[in-house]
């Protein structure tokens, strides 16, 4: 699942960003940077620094992949505010769920879709964990069919999360690796996953809706299936390729070599990783 538009990415890479460093208001004037206690940010804080950040990429004119959950929401709404201030213009947004689009029409963002523009020219989203060669798990938030339609579309695809989100493998935090599948006979498929990869402990469960014994129903109609790893499932793209070759799975929620760029925001600031550097 290599990115659709490596060509472009050799020679064209975003300018090194040096972390930025948060201190404490109430530490003195002439106190140096260095003796300055950090302030402590929310989760939700911290999101948003990594989602302005990536927004510092958005030039006019851009086709623009808006990503889906609470870290995405945050570059959706800076966007919108900058159109406001004509500080963008032109701006035309894929959104990658009905949620993300929803979001973008209450803003005013105008939005379009992959059959009327087929190259994104910048994707911006969230996801649920990178492994350190910038491998992600995405769609705990159910959108991951749509939103790896929209990334492997773009030309460049900036991942934005906080530092809870780094895992030295995937499956590493223990949460889901979710599966898009067809609703029927979705109990075949669930234990057709799970032999799969017996050898790494794996446990699938049917996503539920929140408080409810219904299934999960994503935008697309389709069930989640959400896997979980005791140990480290080995190689990526073997796994990728096993999974879906088995007949009733769509899509699952791994994203291999597609981030071009990952910012993360932590305890003292935002780094910026770049993949082909």
């Amino acid at each position: 699942m290599a990115i659709a538009y490596p060509h472009y990415l050799a020679s064209e890479k975003p300018a090194a960003v040096e972390p930025l460093m948060v201190s404490s208001p109430s530490a003195s004037a002439s106190a140096s940077a260095s003796s300055r206690a950090p302030v402590i940010l929310t989760q939700d804080e911290l999101k948003k620094m990594a989602a302005y950040k990536a927004v510092e990429f958005v030039q006019s004119g851009m086709v623009l992949g808006l990503g889906t959950g609470s870290t995405a929401k945050h570059a959706v709404d800076r966007i919108a505010e900058l159109l406001k201030q004509g500080k963008l213009k032109n701006i035309v947004g894929i959104p990658t769920s009905n949620m993300t689009r929803d979001q973008a029409v209450s803003l005013g963002i105008p939005l379009s879709d992959l059959d009327t523009h087929p190259i994104v020219d910048l994707a911006i989203d969230g996801a649920d964990e990178v492994d350190p060669e910038m491998n992600l798990v995405k769609g705990r938030g159910g959108s991951l069919l749509r939103e790896k339609m929209v990334e492997a579309a773009s030309k460049k695809f900036i991942v934005i999360v906080d530092e809870s989100k780094l895992v030295k493998h995937i499956g590493g935090s223990g949460l889901a690796m979710p599966v898009e599948i067809v609703p029927f006979c979705w109990k075949f498929t669930l234990k057709r996953l799970e032999m799969l990869f017996m050898e790494a402990g794996c446990v699938g469960k049917l996503r539920l809706f929140k408080d409810s014994d219904k299934p999960f129903i994503t935008d697309n109609g389709n069930y989640i299936i959400d896997l979980y790893f005791k140990k480290d499932m080995g190689d990526l793209k073997a796994a990728s390729d096993a999974i879906l070759r088995l007949a009733g799975v769509v899509e699952h929620g791994m994203f291999l070599d597609m981030a071009t760029t990952l910012i993360v925001a932590g305890e003292f600031g935002v780094t910026l990783k770049n993949k082909w550097t």
